[in-house]
């Protein structure tokens, strides 16, 4: 395994390797995301629009091409024509020739007339003849409605040292709100001992009681071990075929079970916070947006060593017009799209979207 640099005033290390390549990535997009309220009426979470010219799921999908795991599925349900639309005409780029794609994969009733997806676990299970076609040595499993910049090479290697059949990535959570979260206790080896998904008194981390283990929704599997468990919980009656409910709690007392710190796979610049949001309310989806319009804000979308691809469309660039007192446009402590022309207004502290006018008439 070779460490590539992936920032050249970090030196980042990179892992870009084999160890990508035996790997098979499949992406949970099919989620409705209803506390988003109108802006998920026509599309799902994952494909709401983000920073001015993103969707959300671009960072997800990004960071997989980035760590140099290209065999991708996106798993997709609710409302999904927007997000198919999306991935055709940004991410064909692949090239198949080489084994890389991202492919998508609709509910589409494979074990049931009368069923689509019924849980994050079920969602793999409908799709394993796909997966064993693909016959990785590694699946990642991930979210695609989260926002943050992580290299999947280094989890995919943490994993492989510590010789797990899982790995769990996890952040560090206040103890007040961990409810929200499937939290994890974990031994001074790191390995997972418990797990329970939203508790009502979460668990707190060792020497830490205000903070607590939260799981960001990204599993490492063992292939042949994750085939295993997703066929044992398919046949249990009892189930509700989710990964945070059932296939992890129902493993957390194995010894293969372990988790890796957000920390030691997150890609920012040094002296930074890691970032990672769950932009699943509207007060959340606001504030990881004005994050953005920071001097320096801890989410850096201008790393051209670590890119979020997207497609957005071809919009002339911002413009700004006018010199007279009154009709002065001008931006301020703000992010501004393609495609927008500002006249007669100063926008302050904002995002603007692409496409957007903005005129004060005097």
């Amino acid at each position: 395994m070779i460490p590539v640099s992936a920032n050249e005033e970090a030196a980042i290390p990179r892992f870009v390797s084999q160890l990508t390549r035996n790997t098979f990535a499949l992406i949970l997009a099919g989620g409705r995301g209803s506390r988003l309220h109108e802006l998920t009426d026509w599309r799902s979470k994952p494909a709401v629009p983000f920073g001015g010219k993103f969707r959300i799921i671009d960072f997800t999908l990004s960071n997989c091409v980035n760590s140099g795991v290209r065999r991708v599925g996106v798993a997709t349900q609710y409302k999904a024509q927007s997000l198919i639309r999306h991935l055709q005409l940004g991410w064909s780029f692949l090239d198949g020739r080489l084994g890389e794609f991202i492919e998508i994969m609709p509910a589409q009733q494979q074990m049931s007339e009368s069923h689509w997806y019924q849980g994050t676990a079920d969602a793999v299970y409908q799709n394993l003849r796909e997966l064993r076609i693909a016959d990785p040595e590694y699946v990642l499993i991930l979210s695609g409605d989260h926002v943050y910049r992580m290299d999947y090479g280094r989890i995919l290697a943490a994993h492989v040292e510590r010789k797990a059949d899982l790995t769990v990535a996890c952040i560090e959570v206040p103890i007040k709100g961990a409810s929200e979260f499937g939290v994890m206790s974990v031994n001074e080896e790191g390995r997972i001992v418990d797990f329970a998904e939203k508790p009502a008194n979460p668990q707190a981390m060792p020497g830490n009681p205000d903070a607590a283990l939260a799981s960001m929704g990204i599993y490492v599997f063992n292939a042949r071990f994750l085939f295993e468990q997703l066929l044992r919980d398919a046949d249990d009656p009892k189930s509700k075929h989710d990964f945070g409910k059932d296939i992890i709690p129902m493993r957390s007392s194995a010894t293969a079970l372990t988790h890796t710190a957000f920390p030691e796979s997150c890609v920012c610049e040094p002296g930074k916070a890691v970032y990672w949001r769950d932009v699943g309310t509207l007060d959340a989806y606001w504030a990881a947006n004005m994050d953005l319009v920071h001097v320096t804000p801890d989410l850096n979308l201008y790393d051209d060593a670590w890119p979020i691809w997207t497609w957005q469309p071809q919009s002339p660039p911002a413009k700004f017009v006018f010199d007279d007192d009154e009709r002065r446009g001008q931006a301020v402590d703000a992010m501004v799209s393609g495609g927008c022309i500002i006249s007669g207004a100063t926008v302050r502290r904002s995002m603007l979207f692409s496409g957007c006018a903005l005129t004060v008439i005097p």
